[in-house]
């Protein structure tokens, strides 16, 4: 098949995959279809060169130059985004509420399954939680755990632009220690530092929730832990978590002091080197950084 032909094809998966994801909110999809619209906009871009006769180059350099453009161009978008967000009211660690609203979970019906499956493993929802991130949007949390209350669940629904609803999974546990294990399937940039007592596995890639869990018992089996019940309330907890993380990026230098946020934003330049980074490591590999 000719380049212009298997080109307009990319295009049509690409559109393809657009609309789905306008549904279904899969970060595994929304990778896809940037790769796809990488090689389109680079073979594109050669082709139109090549036919139009405005470049004499070979057709996989011109292809390879149109690469490195959208790498810049792409670059340059994520580094001011993450310019404005430091600038911006926007809170990075928002405070969480409890959620009286009664809209923790979404009616859709491909979240159902999740829910009778959690409570079919014994699992009960303890609060739901709610925090505003911006412009009246809020993230909302149904907090799960066992009956035991040594493994807890977070159900995390994060508002897309278009409308849909993306879910991801945060299951944590403490030991006697304090000692905290977290494993999580997170798609969101953080970039930042844990505390060393923090013992944190991203699995961007992993979206489904028993083999999320499975997965954090398997860590505390390996690391020969035995989790201690939570002793504190989600909400508490949360929030701690939240005021703890604060503190610490500030003092590690991620974060700008506080009395100095007005005047330089609130994340300082290595900081949003960091960041940058973990976009594009999520963005296009599906990865984030490793925190043990």
């Amino acid at each position: 098949m000719e380049t212009p032909y298997l080109i307009l094809a990319a295009i049509v998966v690409s559109l393809a995959l657009m609309q789905i994801n306008a549904r279904r909110a899969s970060p595994m999809l929304a990778i896809a279809d940037r790769w796809l619209r990488w090689f389109v906009f680079a073979f594109g871009a050669a082709q139109m060169c090549r036919d139009f006769q405005w470049i004499d180059r070979p057709f996989w350099v011109l292809a390879a130059g149109f690469f490195l453009v959208w790498f810049m161009g792409e670059t340059l978008y994520n580094w001011l985004a993450i310019s404005a967000l430091s600038v911006s009211p926007l809170p990075l660690f928002p405070r969480y509420a409890i959620n009286t609203s009664g809209e923790e979970w979404p009616m859709q019906p491909r979240f159902m399954p999740m829910r009778e499956w959690l409570r079919g493993q014994g699992f009960r929802q303890t609060q739901a939680l709610k925090a505003e991130i911006g412009g009246g949007i809020y993230l909302r949390v149904s907090i799960y755990q066992d009956a035991l209350a040594t493994v807890r669940v977070q159900i995390v629904f994060i508002p897309q632009s278009h409308g849909a609803i993306a879910v991801c999974f945060v299951v944590s546990s403490i030991t006697a220690d304090g000692a905290r294990y977290v494993t999580d399937n997170l798609y969101i940039p953080f970039g930042g530092f844990f505390p060393e007592n923090w013992f944190v596995e991203r699995a961007p890639w992993r979206r489904s929730l028993p083999r999320l869990i499975a997965r954090h018992r398997a860590r505390l089996g390996h690391a020969g832990v035995s989790p201690a019940p939570f002793a504190v309330e989600p909400l508490a907890d949360l929030n701690n978590a939240q005021h703890e993380l604060d503190r610490l990026n500030t003092e590690l230098g991620f974060l700008h002091p506080h009395h100095e946020r007005e005047d330089l934003g609130k994340i300082t330049h290595e900081g949003r080197y960091r960041v940058w980074k973990e976009i594009w490591m999520l963005n296009y590999l599906g990865r984030a950084a490793r925190y043990e």
